[in-house]
This record gives structure tokens, sequence and C-alpha cells, in this order.
């Protein structure tokens, strides 16, 4: 995986005619949901199935779902096949953010604040859309491309609104993996077969220096990994305080 910043002027007519691959964030701000999870963890297949849920037909635009696969349950007898140190240090800086003194699973946090009752449909409901009322404080343009070799390519570019502050501003992106299944034969859940959506198979990210920026990325193919069932999510967070400013995912065309 490699990463480059470079400042630009972004221009809206470049992605006018968006193809598939490609996507502007709009006026208002999306909402990105986080799942911390493990398939180390007896308790997550329900929050992974419910994040599953924004999946195909049922995709809510106000949403970008994402799951991040920790390794702290590892020790129990199963490591998870999809866990990365980086995704567990990333929930660690959240709860350092928020004050919070442990992390856990399942953990659902939504725009950068831990979500508790996200099984309870209203309060979920009533939370996208307090964050999707907010006005975008960035604009994110996001475009990726598949490989033969599976190898995802492309960039994500931000254009923040006037007096928007950059300091402990990072843009962030990426490749997510649907239809993942796993059959799982020790620890807590030995014997089940556990499917997972949305899955963070990767992560590129750059702190965001002047209004406007641009990451490029390149996310090498891993184990399991299937292009046809990939996209790529993007984000803007305020490191210091948390808080997810806007939030965009795209099919990754090839």
């Amino acid at each position: 995986m490699r990463a480059f910043f470079i400042f630009l002027a972004v221009s809206q007519c470049a992605f006018a005619a968006a193809a598939e691959c490609r996507a502007t964030s709009g006026a208002r701000t999306a909402a990105l949901v986080e799942l911390y999870t493990s398939e180390g963890c007896s308790s997550c297949p329900p929050a992974d199935r419910w994040l599953s849920g924004f999946a195909g037909a049922r995709r809510d635009p106000r949403v970008v779902p994402v799951a991040f696969h920790v390794q702290y349950w590892d020790y129990i007898g199963w490591k998870d096949s999809f866990g990365d140190a980086r995704y567990t240090e990333r929930q660690k800086q959240e709860a350092k953010a928020s004050g919070a003194r442990f992390v856990y699973t399942p953990q659902v946090i939504v725009g950068g604040r831990d979500f508790p009752e996200w099984h309870d449909k209203k309060a979920f409901a009533d939370a996208l859309d307090a964050i999707a009322r907010k006005p975008a404080r960035a604009t994110l343009a996001l475009e990726s491309h598949g490989a033969a070799d599976g190898t995802l390519t492309g960039s994500v570019a931000v254009k923040l609104e006037p007096g928007i502050r950059t300091r402990h501003l990072v843009l962030a992106a990426l490749p997510l993996q649907n239809g993942l299944s796993t059959r799982v034969t020790a620890g807590e859940n030995k014997g089940e077969q556990l499917t997972n959506d949305h899955v963070v198979r990767d992560m590129a990210s750059v702190k965001v220096a002047r209004p406007e920026a641009r990451l490029e990325f390149e996310f090498k193919a891993r184990a399991g990994w299937n292009a046809e069932r990939m996209s790529v999510a993007a984000f803007l967070q305020d490191t210091e305080t948390g808080e997810v400013l806007q939030a965009l995912a795209a099919p990754s065309c090839r």
C-alpha cells in the first residue's frame, strides 16, 4: 500500500460526467457508521448482520457503513481472518478522543460518536437525521479502479468550506469487501458460519494541511480478495474530537 499527498484545486467539472466508480459528496453530511467487531466475539454476529442490512437494495444514502475487525479477541482461540492491528489502534484512538476508558465489541460509532443504541431503530434514525441536517463542511470526490490482479487504485479529493480549520484533520480511504464468509473452527464462535459485509481490507490516510487536498491510493489484493465485491469508502475526520466531517463511498470499476 502507498499513499501520496498532493495539493490541488478541485474542479467540480472534473467529476460532472461521473461513472459508477466515481462519486461526489452532497450538500449535507453523510454518516460514517463504523462497526468494531471480531470473529472471535460471540456477541458480534448480530451486529455484523445489522451492518449487512445496509448493502444492496436496502442501502441508505445517508450511511457509509464500514466494519473494522480488531485483534484483541484472537487469544481466545480463533484468529480473525480480517483483523488488523491498525484497526485495533484506530478504535483506541477514537476512545481516547471521546474520553472513553476502554474499547469493546461489538461497538458502533456513528459520525465519530459511540452509539450503543444501534439496535434501536428510532434512535438510530434520529442520529442519522441529526447528522444529515448538518450542511456539508467539506466536499469529497472519490474515484477508484480495479486492475486485473485485483489491485485497487484511485484518489479522493477534499475541498473544505470557508472557515474550516485544517488542524487535526485527516483524510482516509478504505477498500471494503462484501459477501465474505468464514467457517469458524475455534473460540467463542466455534462451529459457526459467519458472513460479513463492508469489511475494511486495508487503509490509507494523510493529514490535511490546506483547504484543498488529494490522497492517491493503491491497495494490493489480499487473501480472499474479490474485486467484483469491492468498493472504496472515504472520510474526513477531526482526530482530536473524533468527529467525522464528511463521508463517501463508491464502487470500484474495472
